[in-house]
């Protein structure tokens, strides 16, 4: 018999177990309802929720800054990098088409850039604090290690040591570069971590990598006036994307003037010439000289090394002993959980990029809030609370972004079968670059694909490369995950000009079969689903 009692005698609120066995019984009181280990995305929207939603005590543990990968070296400082990129292609190939000039030369200002970047991310560091200060969790930095299932300790930056123990632990630890082997890798390359602390705009850079955070550097480095090299693998980038949209991709980025390097199988030995420089030899026997930064993006691995001492593959000094209470990973050192966040060990449990799953921000913080619900909301909806992750829109920050969401065609096609798949497409220039003078197949492309699937059409994929991808992909992915099928898309109004609309306009519009996804039918003029009143 397990039982709570939440109150410690002092109007804390403290969490006591207590349990019988046999005719004794054991009380054992903990520092907290949760313990977070990892104060980036996931972790701090799980403490937060369990903290203001259910009135927990939470301990959030972080051995960094507070915001994790996405606040520091990912996402947002990405996305100030987009944006300025984003601007100088503007200024470079844009703005005279449309009739502005400078009157000479633009220059960029990088450590400018660069300090007006860090301040905002220092800005937002503090935003992070000051909600959990209002949401009344408690946080440390440190590094975390396992003394037992229940019990942390946490060694901060001058070695001193505390204890902490709860009921329930959360892993969150998310995940790091990773340097592939080679001679001279890890010794004279950077990782995307590092490419923030680049203090001057390289000359010359190369990129190694062909998923999408290669991609996006790239398209950053090029922008800015780089002159840039992505190095890939075998045949072009983001393969594991809708064949249309990473070949239409690969031609823009071809275009726009980065020397991509195909099948080279990756990089064989970075050496320097005894300054600056780099020269980079790939495993074709191709080489490339005289870089000033090579940037390695070939992956991300969990933060799952540091945090065992006993398993089969080399461990880093500090650790987290996961030994020490049993939690599982897999070959490739995830950690291994189920649907609902659980790992094998009862009261522990892990979620975001250490899980390997999806690993997305927003994916992290849904599963984060979804595991408070279930964990300590007394409401009977929330007992088998967990997150899908089934149609998850993204984008990837490419010049020009990409919108994805769902199934690729080649996947679908395995899943359902040929003959149960329907695609449709479209391939045009965006009226951004109707005045443009130039030959029509030199102005850059928007490319779209719905994958539908089913003799109701049910889209099971959208995929879109080209100006405003990133920003239209939310609402199409409201509703996919509401069940949306071709004839539900082509019975909203299109909004004109613009490029979105092509995605309600597919094909021969309105001949698709007549079936709804929705709970109450849009179709062929239907009156609009009315809201419950009290």
């Amino acid at each position: 018999i397990i039982s709570w009692i939440t109150f410690d005698g002092h109007g804390h609120h403290s969490p006591i177990k207590i349990k019988r066995k046999t005719n004794t019984f054991i009380m054992t009181t903990y520092d907290f309802d949760l313990i977070c280990i990892g104060g980036g995305s996931g972790g701090i929207a799980c403490a937060k929720r369990s903290a203001t939603s259910f009135g927990k005590k939470v301990l959030c543990i972080e051995r960094a800054r507070l915001g994790g990968t996405c606040v520091n070296v990912g996402c947002v400082p990405k996305k100030v990098m987009w944006s300025a990129a984003h601007i100088a292609h503007t200024l470079k190939h844009d703005m005279e088409h449309y009739g502005f000039s400078t009157g000479g030369e633009v220059t960029l200002d990088f450590p400018k850039l660069k300090q007006a970047r860090d301040k905002y991310v220092k800005r937002l560091n503090g935003i992070y604090a000051s909600g959990f200060a209002k949401a009344g969790v408690e946080h440390v930095f440190g590094e975390a290690t396992f003394v037992d299932e229940h019990t942390v300790k946490v060694t901060d930056k001058d070695g001193q040591v505390a204890n902490y123990q709860a009921e329930k632990i959360l892993i969150a630890t998310g995940g790091r570069p990773h340097f592939p082997p080679g001679e001279g890798v890890e010794e004279n390359c950077i990782s995307s971590d590092g490419f923030f602390d680049l203090e001057d705009l390289p000359k010359v850079a190369v990129v190694v990598g062909a998923g999408y955070i290669a991609v996006e550097l790239a398209g950053v480095l090029n922008s800015l006036g780089s002159e840039t090299h992505l190095v890939v693998r075998k045949g072009r980038a983001l393969r594991e994307f809708d064949p249309m949209i990473s070949e239409a991709l690969d031609k823009e980025m071809f275009k726009q003037g980065i020397f991509i390097h195909r099948n080279t199988n990756g990089v064989a030995k970075v050496a320097s010439d005894g300054g600056n420089m780099k020269n980079i030899t790939l495993h074709n026997g191709d080489t490339i000289y005289n870089a000033d930064v090579v940037l390695m993006a070939a992956g991300r691995v969990p933060n799952t090394e540091d945090l065992c001492t006993d398993c089969e593959w080399a461990p880093n000094t500090e650790t987290l002993h996961l030994e020490k209470c049993g939690v599982k990973i897999t070959p490739r050192k995830y950690v291994v959980v189920d649907e609902y966040q659980n790992t094998n060990v009862e009261n522990i449990y892990a979620l975001g990029d250490v899980c390997g799953v999806v690993e997305l921000t927003p994916m992290a913080i849904a599963a984060g809030r979804r595991l408070a619900d279930r964990l300590f909301s007394s409401n009977p909806i929330h007992a088998t609370s967990k997150v899908s992750y089934e149609y998850v829109p993204t984008v990837v920050f490419s010049h020009p972004t990409i919108g994805t969401c769902g199934l690729t065609e080649p996947k679908a096609i395995e899943k359902y079968g040929q003959e149960n798949v329907k695609v449709y497409t479209s391939r045009f220039s965006d009226s951004h670059y109707g005045i443009f003078d130039m030959k029509p197949e030199d102005k850059p492309k928007t490319v779209m694909k719905l994958v539908c699937a089913g003799l109701d059409e049910k889209v099971v994929g959208i995929h879109v490369l080209g100006m405003g991808s990133d920003e239209m992909m939310q609402g199409f992915g409201v509703a996919m995950k509401m069940g949306a099928t071709k004839a539900d898309l082509d019975s909203c109004v299109a909004i004109h000009p613009t490029a979105s609309e092509e995605l309600v306009t597919m094909g021969t519009w309105g001949t698709s079969p007549q079936e709804s996804g929705a709970k109450v039918s849009p179709l062929n003029g239907a009156a609009a689903a009315e809201p419950r009143l009290n």
